[in-house]
């Protein structure tokens, strides 16, 4: 969901900062026989199982979804991820969403927090912040998504974070990136769809753009691409010892994924409008209503998927060269040859015209909704559905891991974690802290 933005009634960070700094340059040489000794550590992760990320350590310091879903990811693989949190409110997606019999848990969190052990750390705090760059020093990754300037107001901006860990590789998502005018900006997904241009396309044409699916898709998308970053990150410090900077806005993750807009408007200042259900580039391409009140969603992007749909429809006539047989034809008459497949869609049930164009290879499904879902055979088959029993709550059904690695699968082992509950083990085990110390902390809220 939101990326940056604390929650009205969350007053666990300042939602402000100074100026991002730029990192110190070192020596080669230094900085590599630094990472060397801090992966030779015997405090590494232990890489019991047999996945590609075992024995990176993630520290996960942000808020909501964009870029920590990007450590979920990694924590599917292997890596050890430590969710640093305020000592009393914790992250706010703990709330949003339906809540459960879980005062810390609502169900978004026990499906995006999985895979994570919380430790809380109050980083308003002089000390908090001595005992977080400790932390980084022991660790590989760094996710936060903090309004630009924020991290450096608290004492942890780069140069801070380098001079403890000169190999961390650290990811920054925001709503606008760490550079530019609007950098300061708060920024959510919801934002960054319309700044980025998807919302602008979502609706019909001349009304009221709409928001494309409820669902925080850019949130997911920066996350994404935060990944990718951190995975290409690791790897050069794997050839040269060196860790940096990540920086990824969620409106440009949104905008990446537009296809041709950008050529279309730079050579022929073309803008592409709404166009409801449909598409620019092919007729018939959108959703349509079957006599069971039920939609499915039909694609012939070709001559030769026309021709099959035309036979499916048992009128072959429809794809000859004097009708609709050529694509630029079917374009120009989009109304006509929309029109006849709704009425040919509408006189079947959804499963009789799903099976009359899976008989002649056309390209249809249906339009799912989440019960259509959990009951489909094939999400059941792909193990996309994830059914996991939770202390106190019973079988919780969240969404599978992907991608599918052969040779390596993911995992979930464990949802949203309550609030703290992996503080004592890593301040002993892992800081080497005495119980003594330990209980300081907590009688002064620093953890």
């Amino acid at each position: 969901m939101e990326e940056n933005e604390r929650s009205p009634d969350s007053t666990e960070w300042p939602s402000e900062g100074a100026d991002v700094t730029d990192d110190t340059p070192q020596n080669d040489n230094t900085v590599g026989s630094r990472c060397q000794e801090l992966s030779q550590a015997e405090d590494r992760p232990q890489e019991s199982e047999n996945l590609p990320m075992s024995g990176v350590r993630v520290i996960d310091v942000g808020t909501f979804l964009a870029g920590p879903y990007a450590a979920s990811i990694l924590g599917e693989f292997g890596a050890e991820i430590l969710k640093v949190e305020h000592p009393i409110a914790g992250d706010p997606m703990r709330r949003f969403g339906t809540m459960t019999k879980r005062h810390d848990a609502s169900l978004a969190w026990l499906s995006e927090g999985r895979n994570r052990k919380s430790v809380t750390i109050d980083l308003r705090q002089e000390e908090g912040v001595q005992l977080f760059l400790k932390l980084v020093a022991k660790s590989d990754v760094l996710v936060e998504n903090f309004r630009p300037g924020t991290m450096e107001e608290w004492g942890l901006g780069w140069k801070e974070l380098s001079a403890a860990n000169p190999c961390l590789v650290m990811l920054r998502v925001s709503g606008y990136g760490q550079t530019g005018p609007y950098r300061r900006r708060s920024g959510i997904a919801h934002i960054a769809h319309a700044f980025g241009g998807l919302s602008y396309l979502a609706g019909f044409p001349g009304e009221t753009p709409v928001m494309p699916g409820t669902a925080p898709l850019g949130d997911y998308m920066a996350s994404l691409y935060g990944a990718i970053g951190i995975m290409i990150a690791l790897h050069h410090r794997e050839k040269t010892g060196r860790g940096q900077i990540i920086d990824v806005g969620i409106y440009e993750a949104v905008f990446r994924q537009l296809d041709e807009i950008a050529g279309a408007y730079g050579l022929f200042g073309k803008v592409r409008e709404r166009e409801g259900a449909g598409s620019f580039v092919a007729v018939p391409h959108g959703h349509f209503r079957t006599s069971d009140d039920k939609w499915i969603a039909i694609a012939c992007t070709t001559d030769k998927m026309f021709e099959r749909l035309s036979e499916a429809m048992e009128r072959p006539e429809l794809a000859s060269t004097g009708l609709y047989g050529d694509q630029r034809k079917r374009l120009a008459a989009r109304d006509e040859v929309n029109e006849i497949v709704i009425e040919w869609v509408g006189s079947f049930t959804r499963e009789e015209v799903i099976q009359r164009c899976l008989e002649h290879q056309v390209p249809v499904g249906k339009v799912n909704s989440i019960a259509d879902i959990f009951e489909d055979e094939h999400f059941q088959a792909r193990g996309n559905l994830e059914r996991i029993l939770e202390n106190g709550l019973g079988e919780i059904v969240v969404p599978g891991v992907i991608p599918r690695l052969s040779e390596t699968p993911g995992r979930i082992t464990n949802l949203g974690p309550t609030l703290g509950d992996a503080t004592y083990e890593i301040m002993r085990e892992l800081l080497e802290m005495s119980a003594e110390e330990i209980k300081e902390l907590r009688r002064h809220r620093i953890i």
